[in-house]
């Protein structure tokens, strides 16, 4: 038979994904999207307590402050850019914004303690990770997760290295030897930073995990869904009207992908009746 595809071939996970684990998810709107699956499948689940998070630094940062539950205070409080008339703060994504300062820490404090407790007692992180750039907020030194659309003027761009995103991420793994860890490189294109500059940047992030898992080979998998899209998938059809993220059609087909990587044989019959549950929950009558 004629072969019409390049698939990607890998074992199943050594760490697996079951119904009895408590699963934090963190990243970028790839991992939104594999979260999303994970909760109507009924798994438990929590997904990107700060919001959508791209770089490493920032999902370390986010995981150590919703770990020990550090409060969100005034001195987090920075008002956005572009005339929007809202808080927020760097280490969040603009959907906590607020009109005043008491409206956005009652948002991000909440949302804080609710996982915090979660993410102390969870047993399974997935990590996607969106791109190796970064940027830094010059008056204070910090690496933000959103520049909250301020002057470019503020901030100093720049790239990990191989070296210093794998030691970022180490001192998360090291420090919770009681969690395991699965890694993927998000498929999505971040074009602003260029074409060649986005290849570097997820060549870095490949290169990093690809030692993590090498360093911690029990503790930490790797899952290719930036392959996956790249050469299984590599058509526009397979992309949504953006032409950068993936269409919902290859975000099924990963997830897929994903269950016969991750989850046990033994529970994807239950799995099944869960989405099936779901998607019988979101169907409203006509009459």
């Amino acid at each position: 038979m004629l072969k019409l595809q390049t698939p990607v071939v890998f074992d199943r996970s050594k760490v697996n994904i079951s119904y009895d684990d408590k699963i934090l998810v963190l990243g970028s709107c790839f991992a939104d999207s594999v979260g999303a699956r994970l909760h109507n499948a009924a798994f438990d689940v929590c997904v990107n307590p700060f919001g959508v998070l791209y770089n490493p630094i920032s999902v370390c940062n986010s995981f150590q402050r919703a770990k020990f539950g550090v409060p969100f205070s005034e001195k987090d409080c920075v008002e956005m850019g572009a005339g929007a008339g809202l808080i927020c703060s760097f280490s969040h994504h603009t959907s906590f914004a607020a009109p005043t300062a008491e409206g956005f820490l009652d948002k991000a404090n909440k949302a804080l303690e609710e996982a915090k407790t979660f993410v102390q007692d969870c047993n399974k992180v997935i990590i996607t990770l969106g791109t190796a750039w970064c940027y830094r907020y010059d008056q204070t030194g910090e690496t933000v997760s959103n520049c909250l659309k301020r002057p470019s003027a503020e901030f100093t761009r720049y790239r990990l290295s191989v070296e210093a995103t794998v030691t970022a991420l180490s001192s998360v793994i090291k420090r919770n030897p009681d969690k395991q860890f699965i890694f993927t490189v998000s498929p999505v294109r971040h074009l602003k930073d260029g074409a060649h500059g986005n290849m570097i940047s997820k060549s870095t992030l490949l290169m990093a995990v690809d030692e993590l898992c090498g360093l911690f080979p029990q503790q930490v998998e790797y899952f290719p869904s930036f392959e996956i899209v790249n050469d299984e998938l590599r058509d526009y059809r397979f992309y949504a009207e953006d032409m950068v993220h993936p269409s919902d059609v290859a975000v099924n087909y990963i997830w897929e992908r994903f269950v016969d990587f991750a989850v046990p044989a033994s529970e994807h019959a239950r799995l099944a009746e869960n989405e099936k549950a779901y998607r019988q929950s979101q169907h409203r009558p006509m009459h």
